[in-house]
């Protein structure tokens, strides 16, 4: 029976350049490999050890790329291995086969949101009306499903942060701060309902997951067993499951770390 792995791509597997933590002495950093271009530009990366174990993977298991961008933005990156056959984009609202969405999954998850949770419209009113054009930088809407932030974080009250949370809360939506942006996503939009659908079309009987943000941790419990990485929402709120590994490794080599760790736990002799 194949092994399945989901993993969240940015701060996970993925790196912007803000994002590396290369806290060593520059002569001892890690050779990198671009995997991502925006407007002719390299945006993030991974070891080029990394690229080598996820290259490696794909002969083992079933890899599942899970993250919150949108389809867009998912298919600037350039993953090295074979073409994933399947991937979930927009915190599982499109679930990609072979890079073209499931018309029938996307239908079934709109229409759990109309009936489970507060409109997107009233979402991001609430937010133009209550974010201060001070900290904004922009205001986006992805596929129709979720809306986020861009800001500037060192500028962002916690209070408003918090009052937002629960403002959200009551509306069956979720909060979720990574980096300089600030996510409202409806709790009914998760990673793990995606997954879950995978599995069924694949037979998987092992499911391994990673993931450091807020927005992981229902994919994280969905696993069979999950790894987070030493930095991100997650590990700074030390949240953790019995079935989770907390790993102390931050940054580009704590994806390094994931990728060992997948290819253990997914090796037949496990």
């Amino acid at each position: 029976m194949p092994v399945l792995v989901a993993s969240d791509l940015d701060r996970t597997l993925i790196y912007s350049a803000a994002a590396l933590g290369l806290t060593m002495p520059d002569s001892r950093a890690p050779r990198l490999l671009c995997v991502e271009v925006y407007e002719s530009r390299p945006l993030s990366y991974m070891t080029e050890t990394a690229a080598g174990l996820l290259t490696g993977l794909g002969d083992t298991a079933v890899f599942v790329p899970t993250t919150t961008r949108t389809r867009e933005q998912y298919q600037r990156i350039n993953l090295p291995g074979p073409p994933a056959k399947y991937a979930i984009c927009a915190n599982g609202g499109h679930l990609l086969v072979d890079g073209v969405s499931d018309l029938d999954w996307h239908a079934r998850v709109t229409a759990r949101l109309a009936d489970e949770c507060a409109s997107l419209p009233e979402i991001r009113e609430h937010l133009m009306n209550t974010a201060d054009p001070l900290w904004v930088r922009k205001h986006r809407v992805a596929e129709d499903l979720f809306a986020y932030l861009v800001v500037e974080r060192e500028l962002l009250p916690e209070d408003w942060v918090k009052e937002l949370a629960v403002w959200a809360e009551n509306r069956g939506w979720t909060v979720s701060l990574q980096g300089r942006k600030l996510y409202a996503v409806p709790k009914p939009l998760t990673k793990s309902a995606a997954v879950r659908e995978v599995t069924r079309r694949t037979g998987a009987d092992l499911t391994l997951a990673a993931g450091d943000s807020l927005l992981d941790a229902d994919l994280l419990l969905a696993a069979d067993r999950g790894w987070r990485p030493g930095h991100g929402e997650l590990a700074d709120s030390d949240w953790t499951a019995p079935a989770i590994s907390a790993l102390p490794e931050r940054g580009v080599l704590a994806g390094e770390r994931i990728l060992r760790e997948f290819l253990h736990a997914a090796s037949p002799a496990r």
